[in-house]
């Protein structure tokens, strides 16, 4: 099982989404595909959100019995505490540097939850 929500995306990657995924509401897409379409969905819409945000969840054999990832958001970002996956809410005014890590270290998990992966059916 898979769940994507796009925020102030393109409408064009909006409807491409629904190729794969059946949208429930404006902008929440569910469904099951494979851990490589689901790897190439969350490519393209990182690739194509411009300022929008992208936020993924999958099903997967962990201890809370799924996974997560997000992008382009600043206000929150997913945060691994102790193998447990939490949302983090920034509630102070960022500087530049500031975001910059934080891009950089989400960039970084979406990379290393790309390696290694298990999918539960």
């Amino acid at each position: 099982m898979i769940i994507m929500t796009l925020e102030k995306v393109p409408k064009a990657l909006r409807g491409e989404l629904t190729r794969w995924l059946l949208e429930v509401s404006t902008g929440v897409y569910i469904g099951h595909v494979s851990a490589r379409v689901r790897d190439l969905l969350w490519d393209k819409c990182v690739d194509r959100k411009q300022t929008g945000r992208v936020f993924q969840a999958w099903s997967t054999n962990n201890e809370q019995h799924f996974n997560m990832r997000m992008s382009g958001s600043l206000v929150r970002r997913v945060v691994d505490h102790e193998g447990m996956m939490l949302v983090e809410e920034l509630k102070e005014d960022l500087t530049a540097a500031q975001t910059s890590r934080i891009l950089r270290e989400e960039l970084t998990q979406a990379r290393e939850a790309g390696e290694g992966e298990e999918e539960v059916g």
